[in-house]
C-alpha cells in the first residue's frame, strides 16, 4: 500500500483532483521532483524530436517469407532478446503502410495495453513494419542526444511520466499528445555523451549478438537441413508398430508430426536422445511466492525471453519456500513448457542466480559429454523447435514435460562442426550479456543523477 500527505498547492496544481491514484502516481511525483529540484534546463519532448507520431490502422496482408514481404513486428516482438520476426507484410500493400515503417535510431514507446515500455531501434529494424500500437520518436540528436533520451524515458522516472496520462477502462492507451510535453532535463554535455555512448554501444552489441545466434542456427541447419514439416491440419496413416515403439501415445499430433520429422531427418547422421547428454531435466519449484522490494529477481517463462528482463521484474523473498529449486545457473537451458511451448533460453552472466517460474523446464547438460551451447542451438533450429512442438500434449493448455524433452533425438555432428556452433553461441551470449550490462549502466546513471537532486 502506498500513501502520501498531499499539500494544498498540489490540489491547486492538479485542478482539485482528489483521487488518490493521481497523487500517488510515480509520474506526478517525478514532475514535482524535476520542476522543483532540477538544476538544469528543461525541454519538452516534442522539441527534442524531428517527428513524434503514431501510425494509423491499416489492413494487413500476410505472406510466407521475406522474399515477398517486409518483416512485421508487434510491440512484444521488439522487446524479445532475439528480435525474432514471425510475420511478413505483403510488399504489394507496403505503399499503404509507409507511415508504419521503422528506421534505425528511433525511439518507440508502447501505447496500448502495456504502456510506457521503450525500445531503441537498430539496423535490424530498418525498413520493417511496426504495429500502430507504438509511438514513434525521431530524435533531433542535438541539444538532447538520442541515447540519453532513451535512457531517461526507460528509467523509472521516465516510465512514470509516460504512463501517468493513460486512459481507458479495460485497455489503457496513451497518444502522442499525451507525451509530447514531457519535460526532459538537459544534462550537461559530458554526462549526456557518456550515457549516449553506453546506449549506442549496447544497441550495437545486441545487433552483433543476434547475428551470431542467427549464424549458428544457419550453420547447424546447413548440416542437418531446414525442417519443412507442416504443423497445420493434416492426415496420414500410422502403423500400430510405430505406436508400440513410441511412448504409447495415441494423439494424432504426436504420431503424424513425428512420422514427418523422422522422414525428413538425415539418416547418415548419428542421433542421441537429449536425456543421454543431460545431467538433469526437471521442473522448478512450485509454491506460494512472497514478493518484496529487495529480494531475488523472479521471472516468468515469458519474461525470461525479454532482452533486459530483470530491469523491472518482480522480486521474491529470500525466505520463499523452495527458492533453491527456482534458481538457475550459468549454462542452464530453460524451455517454456506450458501455454506457448518451446521458447528456449541459455543462461549467461546476466540471468545467473535468478529465480524462474516453474513454467520453464530446466535442462542441465553434462559439459563432459557435449557443449550446452550446441544443445541450445539445436533447440533453436526449425527441426529442434518442431520436435518440441510435436512432443507437446494437451487440448486447452499445451504442455511439455521432462520425459518428452529427454526423448527428442538430437543430431550429433562432427567435433569440428560442434566447436564452430558452440563458439558462435558463446559469442552470442557474451555480447548479449555485455549489451544488457551497458544499458543498465546508462539507465542507472540517469536515475542516480535525479535521485541526488532531492538530497
Amino acid at each position: 500500500m502506498k500513501k502520501v500527505i498531499i499539500k494544498n498547492t498540489w490540489l491547486e496544481e492538479s485542478k482539485n483532483r482528489l483521487d488518490a491514484s493521481f497523487h500517488l502516481s510515480d509520474g506526478v511525483n517525478t514532475i514535482r521532483i524535476i520542476e522543483k529540484y532540477c538544476p538544469y534546463k528543461l525541454k519538452p519532448l516534442k522539441k527534442a524530436t524531428d517527428e513524434l507520431f503514431k501510425g494509423n490502422i491499416h489492413k494487413r496482408v500476410y505472406v510466407d517469407s521475406s522474399e515477398n514481404g517486409h518483416p512485421f513486428y508487434t510491440a512484444s516482438d521488439l522487446f524479445k532478446a532475439e528480435l525474432k520476426c514471425d510475420k511478413y507484410i505483403s510488399k504489394k500493400y507496403s505503399p499503404y503502410l509507409k507511415e508504419l515503417e521503422l528506421k534505425k535510431d528511433w525511439i518507440l514507446i508502447t501505447r496500448s495495453g502495456t504502456l510506457g515500455k521503450v525500445v531503441y531501434t537498430s539496423e535490424d529494424n530498418e525498413n520493417s513494419i511496426g504495429t500502430d500500437d507504438l509511438v514513434r520518436i525521431k530524435p533531433k540528436n542535438k541539444e538532447i542526444k538520442s541515447g540519453y533520451l532513451y535512457a531517461f524515458l526507460t528509467s523509472k522516472f521516465g516510465y512514470g511520466l509516460l504512463t501517468q496520462s493513460g486512459y481507458g477502462g479495460v485497455v489503457k492507451h496513451i497518444e502522442p499528445h499525451h507525451v509530447e510535453n514531457i519535460l526532459i532535463p538537459v544534462f550537461p554535455e559530458s554526462k549526456q555523451q557518456k550515457i549516449n555512448d553506453l546506449i549506442i554501444n549496447s544497441v550495437k552489441l545486441r545487433t552483433d549478438a543476434i547475428s551470431k545466434l542467427n549464424a549458428a542456427i544457419k550453420y547447424f541447419e546447413s548440416k542437418i537441413g531446414v525442417s519443412n514439416v507442416n504443423l497445420d491440419y493434416q492426415t496420414t496413416n500410422i502403423k500400430a508398430e510405430s505406436i508400440k515403439n513410441s511412448p504409447k501415445r495415441l494423439d494424432a499430433q504426436y504420431q503424424i508430426l513425428w512420422k514427418a520429422l523422422k522422414k525428413e531427418s538425415n539418416s547418415q547422421l548419428e542421433l542421441e536422445k537429449i536425456s543421454s547428454v543431460a545431467k538433469d531435466i526437471f521442473v522448478g519449484g512450485r509454491g506460494k511466492r512472497i514478493y518484496v522490494a529487495n529480494g531475488i529477481a523472479f521471472l516468468s517463462s515469458s519474461e525470461m525471453m525479454l532482452y533486459n528482463p530483470k530491469r523491472n521484474c518482480k522480486q521474491v523473498s529470500k525466505r520463499t519456500n523452495g527458492l533453491e529449486s527456482m534458481m538457475v545457473s550459468k549454462k542452464d537451458i530453460l524451455i517454456s513448457r506450458s501455454g506457448t511451448v518451446g521458447n528456449t533460453v541459455l543462461i549467461g552472466d546476466q540471468l545467473e542466480n535468478t529465480a524462474v517460474s516453474e513454467h520453464a523446464l530446466r535442462l542441465i547438460i553434462d559439459p563432459e559429454k557435449i557443449s550446452p551451447n550446441y544443445v541450445f542451438c539445436f533447440l533453436k533450429t526449425k527441426y529442434g523447435m518442431k520436435s518440441m512442438e510435436a512432443s507437446s500434449f494437451g487440448s486447452v493448455i499445451i504442455t511439455l514435460n521432462e520425459e518428452l524433452i529427454g526423448n527428442i533425438d538430437m543430431p550429433i555432428l562432427p567435433k569440428e562442426d560442434q566447436d564452430e556452433i558452440s563458439e558462435l553461441i558463446e559469442n552470442y551470449i557474451t555480447k548479449m550479456d555485455k549489451s544488457v550490462a551497458l544499458e543498465n549502466e546508462a539507465i542507472d546513471l540517469v536515475e542516480k543523477e535525479i535521485e541526488q537532486w532531492q538530497k
